[in-house]
């Protein structure tokens, strides 16, 4: 973001400073609100008061980059889901749901926090982030879906940059403070708009009921358009109203104005005329794969002996259910009880025999028991069912290296390599196969790669610069490893 004030270049290292001290400092008790994150970085920057023009408007590619810092943050705080076949589908499902949006202002991504909490919110720059705990309490991909539609909402009316537009004068404290506002919600909320931004709190406020109808409005007519049930919106917030899941884990973003009931009614009135239409084929594609990606979250997001026990009530009410065996299949190879993960998984694919999850699964248990060869069979029989399966892939390519067989598994992973979003541990296995055959030019490159995705910065020179010495006589290389070392990750 561009920031106008003469005092802004030279502070700003001390500033970035100042913050990486003070999110270490907050590390531990980050885990459960980004109030205490805002907080805390109002409270950094209120010594460094920058104005903007009473003409500032937050443009497309500022609101990009305030995006992008704003992500950096929430991985260095949060940890997001772990699965490829999770993350692919709630991806594709968003990027189905943007469809019938105009403009598209930013290119959309799509998160899962590991958290127990009952929250979601559109973040700048076309981010979404939705927390685990609020997933496992939808019943139904239409309250998926719609939820999700009423975020994008959120991201279609900018409505981060409206509010930064609203003020005449602003600041970096005050801007943390309106973005606390939009981004939490509820009472919390207003505290922080309050001691950022004294005057006009009100409307602020009113600014946010807006803002919540407006992304209700939309919400609705996306989902409608994608040929979701809209109603999802409607049975997401009776179910949270109605206290079943205690006062402690209401959503925050849910508790943003108007209320619960009002928004309810609001979003009835709008419905009055709604007949819904025959689901198209990508719909009853994502609905058929809800039930596996609900039961990966709940394996994966939850405490381990937690969704042990949920799934072991599931089968002592349905003995025969392949959702449970799924679940408890992927919770024992967690607790690394991998005899127990095969017996488990091996029953789900009796009732799924073509399910692309539960074959991944299968074959990554075969595999972490160093039974690689049958690990294969089953990582070729998903890929014979969806030849786009990369997690199918990424394994099978890890079990031809484990069984030394680098070729086969270069080929794999220069595959993955050449799509993206690619996984990081990509460059990791090349790096490794490479090494084992003696190409440590190539070798040294990938491990460069991989410690650059990771962050880890001198690592990434150290291996970056090991295979510039090592291809003087190979341009084309050189050129990639310049390239890799100027670009910023």
């Amino acid at each position: 973001m561009t920031w106008k004030g003469s005092g802004l270049r030279r502070h700003e290292s001390t500033i970035r400073l100042m913050i990486d001290d003070l999110l270490m400092k907050i590390k531990g008790a980050f885990h459960t609100n980004l109030i205490i994150l805002i907080t805390s970085l109002c409270l950094a920057f209120s010594s460094f008061s920058f104005p903007i023009s009473a003409a500032f408007a937050l443009s497309i590619q500022d609101e990009k980059k305030m995006g992008q810092e704003f992500l950096v943050q929430i991985r260095k705080h949060f940890e997001f889901a772990d699965d490829d076949f999770a993350n692919k589908f709630f991806n594709d499902l968003g990027h189905y749901l943007i469809r019938p949006m105009n403009p598209k202002y930013f290119p959309f991504d799509f998160y899962i926090i590991k958290n127990n909490d009952l929250n979601a919110f559109a973040a700048p720059g076309g981010h979404v982030f939705f927390f685990s705990g609020l997933i496992e309490v939808m019943d139904s991909i239409d309250e998926l879906a719609s939820v999700m539609c009423h975020e994008i909402g959120h991201v279609s009316a900018r409505h981060i940059a409206q509010r930064i537009e609203q003020s005449k004068i602003i600041n970096i404290a005050t801007l943390a403070g309106v973005l606390a506002g939009i981004l939490i919600g509820g009472p919390a909320a207003g505290a922080l708009i309050t001691g950022s931004q004294a005057a006009g709190v009100q409307a602020q406020l009113n600014y946010s009921r807006d803002d919540e109808r407006q992304a209700d409005q939309l919400g609705c007519k996306y989902t409608q358009l994608s040929c979701f049930d809209p109603k999802g919106m409607i049975s997401t917030l009776e179910k949270l109203e109605s206290g079943r899941f205690g006062p402690t884990h209401f959503p925050t973003y849910l508790l943003t104005h108007p209320t619960g009931p009002e928004r309810m009614s609001n979003l009835d009135s709008l419905l009055t005329d709604y007949v819904p239409g025959p689901p198209n084929r990508e719909v009853e594609h994502f609905r058929a794969l809800f039930p596996f990606f609900k039961t990966i979250i709940r394996a994966k997001c939850m405490d381990p002996d937690d969704a042990e026990r949920l799934f072991k009530l599931e089968l002592k009410k349905r003995p025969a259910s392949s959702q449970a065996h799924f679940g408890l299949g992927i919770v024992y190879m967690k607790k690394a009880e991998i005899p127990e993960a095969k017996q488990h998984l091996e029953k789900a694919l009796e009732g799924y025999p073509r399910a692309i999850p539960v074959l991944t699964n299968l074959g990554e248990a075969y595999q972490l028991s160093g039974q690689d060869r049958e690990a294969i069979r089953v990582f070729k029989k998903a890929l014979d069912l969806d030849k786009g399966s990369g997690s199918a892939l990424y394994l099978l390519g890890i079990s031809y290296e484990n069984l030394d067989q680098y070729d086969d598994a270069i080929q794999i992973f220069e595959r993955l390599a050449s799509v993206t979003p690619v996984k990081h541990e990509v460059y990791y296995h090349l790096g490794i196969s490479h090494g084992r055959q003696n190409r440590l030019m190539l070798a040294h490159y990938n491990f460069g790669l991989y410690f650059k995705k990771t962050g880890r910065r001198e690592k990434a020179r150290f291996h970056f610069r090991k295979a510039k010495d090592l291809s003087r006589n190979n341009p084309a290389l050189q050129e990639k490893i310049r390239q890799a070392m100027e670009e910023k990750s």
